[in-house]
């Protein structure tokens, strides 16, 4: 099945199951690379960014989620490829700029785990690394709200955030931390209270 079939088919089913709305996705570019943003509080993220960002979505997932062949396949077909977490994987750096740079969207956890709390945490800076690398805008999304049946489930995405222009060299370590600072802070400022 096509891609717009699959992710109809997806959303009807999660607007069956929770109450759900949107704001603001148009913002998401509808064409050329794009980053989106987004909160990482549960593995329904996923899902959920996949069946209402109108465009298909690249992610990275931890590599153990590889291990089971069956499931490694799913995932796949969804999206997904591998990054080992903790160690600077090069090598999904260099997969996310390919995808990026060939006018498509990824969405990145700037976290870079799931916050089951829904407390407010530091960023990574691989989000800034990434942007900046493949010149490409960042647009922050929001998921606010239980994922418990019938409950209001809100999808928000503010304006997108563009890398650094002009500069010869490529931004340090301090301006990376800023930006990605910058982009968390634009993601939980669109929180919902529940």
């Amino acid at each position: 099945m096509g891609h717009r079939i699959v992710q109809a088919l997806v959303r009807g089913f999660l607007r069956v199951v929770f109450s759900c709305k949107t704001e603001g996705l148009e913002r998401v570019p509808s064409e050329g690379g794009a980053i989106i943003a987004l909160n990482h509080r549960s593995y329904w993220d996923v899902v959920f960014a996949g069946a209402f960002v109108r465009r298909p979505l690249r992610y990275m997932a931890k590599a153990s989620l590889f291990d089971n062949p069956l499931f490694a396949r799913l995932i796949t077909s969804l999206g997904a490829f591998p990054i080992q977490r903790g160690r600077g994987d090069i090598g999904a750096i260099k997969s996310a700029l390919g995808i990026l740079k060939s006018g498509n969207v990824m969405l990145i956890f700037p976290e870079g785990r799931r916050v089951l709390d829904g407390s407010h945490i530091k960023p990574k800076p691989g989000v800034a690394l990434i942007s900046s690398a493949a010149d490409v805008p960042v647009v922050p999304v929001c998921i606010s709200g239980r994922y418990r049946f019938r409950h209001r489930i809100t999808i928000r995405a503010g304006e997108p955030i563009y890398p650094p222009k002009g500069d010869a060299k490529r931004p340090g370590g301090q301006e990376l931390q800023k930006m990605a600072d910058n982009i968390m802070d634009s993601v939980y400022a669109m929180e919902v209270s529940e």
